[in-house]
């Protein structure tokens, strides 16, 4: 995980402090899990990963798949913390769902994903400003454009997300709390306190 994203994740856990009990969704046994933040001190901590099952820094990362977490209860987390997952998840919709139904009301979701974010680089701005004084098709193409991460094939990679999905899709059912991008090319992270 990127040192940015990991200290975007910190602020956003000061900002709306963890509660009790923690999820993090794609928690790896090593110090860049969201979980070994500092400010989740205090919170019961446990993770969910597809190669687990695994203990680290004091909390327990329980072997499964996210698309479905019977080993979870209804409302069993205050705060779940997803990061660079959902582009690997070929059903991220269950995970979304799962992530739903084991956060409970009144729960925050701290969800964040590789994104695209049209006109962000620098050779979209200036093909936008040229593209006023000159109409071409290419030069409207490359404004709308937008630098993406690169595929990393591990355990798969097949989604890359909009702002428009992050807000609409991943956090249905939630009032959107903060939403931004992150880097170039962009990380989107999206912040969501579950309705009842």
């Amino acid at each position: 995980m990127h040192d940015r994203v990991h200290a975007e994740f910190a602020a956003l856990c000061r900002r709306y402090p963890p509660g009790a009990a923690v999820l993090e969704v794609g928690a790896v046994p090593d110090a860049s899990t969201l979980l070994a933040l500092p400010e989740l001190a205090g919170a019961r901590r446990v993770g969910i990963n597809l190669d687990g099952p695994s203990r680290f820094g004091g909390f327990e990362i329980v072997g499964g798949n996210a698309n479905a977490m019977p080993e979870f209860a209804d409302g069993a987390f205050d705060l779940v913390l997803c990061n660079a997952v959902l582009e690997h998840d070929p059903k991220f919709w269950l995970t979304l769902g799962e992530i739903r139904r084991v956060l409970r009301v009144g729960g925050i979701a701290m969800l964040g994903v590789p994104g695209y974010v049209p006109g962000q680089s620098l050779v979209a701005k200036l093909a936008g400003v040229l593209g006023r004084m000159v109409r071409s098709a290419w030069l409207d193409g490359v404004a709308a454009s937008t630098p993406v991460l690169q595929v990393h094939d591990y355990p798969g990679d097949y989604y890359r997300f909009s702002e428009q999905a992050m807000r609409e899709v991943f956090l249905a059912g939630f009032a959107v709390l903060e939403q931004r991008a992150v880097m170039v090319p962009p990380r989107l992270i999206g912040v969501g306190r579950k309705l009842g």
